[in-house]
């Protein structure tokens, strides 16, 4: 304990302890070394001021750290507030310990709440986020699935043809993702016993991050699709193409040459070559932008960040641009205590506003999920779990749930769904006036123009309404137990998020508004109703004993399922929209550009910007819109010009604006270093630092 904190104190809690025999043969170890090659600082030492100052270092925020450094030319910092993960990294890169031995509820999770939810029970419900480098990509389950092709050609629809609206319609970001992405099929054992259907033209094949399948399956996913097809929701050959409906067995980031997790540090960042341009310091937690006014828009001179609540503020000057990527949480987080946000949430807190942004933290959305639990005769993975524990393969191991089916409103409502549709939109005046959580006029119109968007183009379409997913892992009942999930995908209730204190350490306010419209309620019972009839139809009803929750005897009228919904929901963990591309007179808060709102210099680029939530896992398109944003920026900067063979170049682009250096804004602690750093640099002084440890040790 003592040894953690003098090391602690030396800046290496994120290091493993070496002792002085290890450093007479090799005093980094492999891991070590590699982070240090790739541009992780280890003992806080950066430069003054970078050209892009990334704030996360989550999915989109180490693509973008990456993508962006590879221009030799162009200096990059990402601030991350979370730890490396590197004394967790067995947990992180084993697939399987997502369930067994997930790192939900610790350190590494933000542990977000609720507020308590009037319409689910009046609970506060949980809202983790991964706290760490790889963010939510660390911590999750694994799926990579794709929207279809239509819900980003709505993305693009909603921008009223901004400029660069095409950027985000399908064809761009079906490239995008592909580009993100090194697709390997599965084995033809595992593809047989899972039924396992793709296509091989829908995915990448030199992207840095690794999907897959898993390299074992539990023989019970074999009869999923054929379930799901004798219920009408028919097997998909290819839901990565643009089509994503129907059932199928989900791609996976899994690397297969070794089964384990790939995540947007492994791929994006761990096997860098030497980068002396790219710096990524974590334990950072970026309090705030610093703003200058720059004409009739305002410009991010600095970034200011510290340690810990208490600790000194820090300042790292932005020569170019301010790149948000906390995600949904903490994307309009940091904008509002930088005085980016609502007036009206701002002033009363002594925050000045900068610019009067009353999109920041609204058109809040999320996936509302439930389940079904059923016990059974066959095998589960949380049965083998308990039977093989630590000892089981990595084959095993690598075994995750990514059975799931996406029925469209007809496999739902049958003849119902055209009075369904109609009843929406004759709500639509009602729902704009009581259901948005903001009286701001554009926050309304935004409303109204996604609302018709999902009511008149999505909603009639064969895509996704509910999310359907096979739980072979656990449930509260028991091993001997399997559930099917329930999720809703396109929600017309809304959400909001603010702040109600002006030290940003402090957790946002979060109020989802889940079920706040009578429409969200119908969607969620008829998706658990099919759940249940999935679990009573061939041949997955082969291996059911019983219904363990709700119940058939406890809950079967309509009434019933609505009494019981409040009380068992919760977060499927794919929170979005806080900071919606949308056009201004609509609420947005970023254009198509990704650029906030009045300012010249600030961008958010994570899933805070969808306008939209996706019949899909987030993971897939948040990638895909990472790529997308750093051929964007890289052309912005260097004139159009971003080389296609990988190599890196020059920048050509506009000059560095100078004089917005380092400094200490609580007028406390340690000077910065004038320059960037070397890699031979931070191994030396990392190096000087545990042989004090070790000195220090032996006294």
């Amino acid at each position: 304990m003592y040894a953690r904190r003098l090391a602690a104190l030396l800046g290496l809690a994120a290091l493993p302890l070496l002792t002085v025999a290890d450093m007479r043969h090799e005093y980094l170890t492999t891991r070590d070394r590699r982070a240090l090659a790739s541009g992780i600082v280890y003992d806080g030492q950066i430069a003054s001021s970078y050209d892009h100052v990334i704030i996360g270092g989550g999915l989109a925020g180490l693509v973008l750290a990456s993508r962006l450094s590879e221009d030799s030319n162009t200096t990059v910092l990402v601030l991350e507030s979370g730890d490396t993960g590197d004394l967790v990294r067995s947990q992180i890169d084993v697939p399987g310990e997502a369930y067994y031995s997930s790192l939900l509820g610790t350190t590494y999770d933000w542990q977000y709440m609720t507020v308590p939810q009037p319409n689910v029970g009046n609970r506060a419900l949980s809202w983790p986020r991964g706290r760490l480098l790889g963010g939510c990509t660390a911590v999750n389950g694994l799926y990579m699935v794709r929207p279809s092709a239509l819900e980003f050609n709505v993305w693009a629809q909603l921008q009223s043809g901004a400029a660069g609206a095409d950027d985000w319609a399908w064809g761009s970001m079906f490239a995008a993702m592909k580009k993100s992405e090194n697709f390997t099929a599965p084995s033809a054992e595992v593809q047989q016993a899972g039924a396992i259907e793709y296509n091989v033209q829908s995915h990448g094949s030199s992207g840095p991050l690794h999907t897959s399948f898993p390299g074992f399956i539990v023989p019970a996913v074999g009869n999923w699709t054929e379930t799901l097809d004798w219920i009408g929701v028919n097997p998909s050959a290819d839901p990565d193409g643009g089509q994503g409906w129907g059932a199928f067995i989900a791609t996976s980031s899994i690397n297969p040459d070794n089964l384990t997790r790939s995540y947007s540090r492994s791929a994006y960042i761990d096997n860098l070559p030497p980068r002396p341009n790219l710096a990524i310091l974590p334990n950072a937690t970026v309090t705030r932008l610093i703003l200058a006014q720059n004409g009739s828009s305002v410009r991010a001179t600095q970034v200011e960040y510290a340690a810990y609540d208490g600790a000194p503020k820090l300042t790292v000057g932005v020569n170019k641009e301010a790149i948000l990527a906390g995600g949904a949480v903490g994307s309009p987080h940091v904008l509002m205590h930088s005085g980016i946000g609502p007036q009206s949430i701002l002033q009363p807190l002594g925050i000045s506003t900068y610019v009067n942004l009353p999109g920041v933290g609204q058109n809040l959305q999320d996936h509302l999920s439930g389940e079904v639990v059923f016990s059974t005769t066959a095998e589960t993975a949380a049965q083998l779990h308990g039977s093989e524990g630590a000892n089981g393969t990595s084959a095993f191991m690598s075994f995750i749930n990514s059975a799931i089916a996406y029925p469209n409103i007809t496999d739902l409502l049958g003849d119902y769904a055209t009075t369904y549709q109609s009843d929406l939109l004759n709500n639509l005046t009602w729902a704009a006036a009581n259901l948005v959580p903001s009286t701001d006029p554009t926050i309304i119109a935004g409303y109204k123009a996604i609302y018709q968007s999902q009511a008149n183009t999505i909603l009639p379409s064969q895509v996704g309404q509910v999310e359907l997913l096979f739980g072979l892992t656990g449930t509260s009942f028991g091993t001997n137990t399997f559930s099917v999930q329930a999720a809703l995908q396109h929600p017309y209730s809304r959400g909001q998020l603010y702040i109600n204190s002006s030290n940003p350490f402090d957790h946002p306010v979060i109020d989802p508004g889940y079920l706040t419209h009578p429409a969200d309620i119908i969607l969620m019972r008829e998706g658990l109703k099919l759940a249940r009839t999935i679990g009573q139809t061939y041949p997955l009803n082969g291996i059911v004993t019983g219904e363990l929750s709700p119940g058939n005897s406890t809950v079967s009228t309509d009434a019933e399922w609505d009494a019981w919904i409040p009380g068992v929901v919760g977060t499927e963990y794919h929170p979005s929209c806080s900071c919606s591309m949308l056009p201004l007179s609509e609420g947005g808060v970023v254009d198509p550009q990704l650029r906030v709102y009045g300012t010249s210099n600030v961008r958010v680029v994570d899933s805070s910007v969808f306008p939209v939530e996706f019949a899909a896992h987030l993971m897939a398109p948040t990638y895909g819109l990472a790529e997308q944003a750093a051929t964007m920026i890289r052309q912005f900067w260097n004139e159009g010009y971003v080389p296609t063979n990988g190599t890196t170049t020059a920048s050509a682009g506009f000059p560095s604006q100078t004089g917005s250096g380092s400094s200490n804004s609580s007028g406390t602690g340690g000077a910065k270093s004038a320059a960037l750093p070397t890699v031979e640099g931070k191994s030396a002084g990392l190096l000087a630092g545990v042989v004090a440890l070790a000195v220090l040790l032996a006294l």
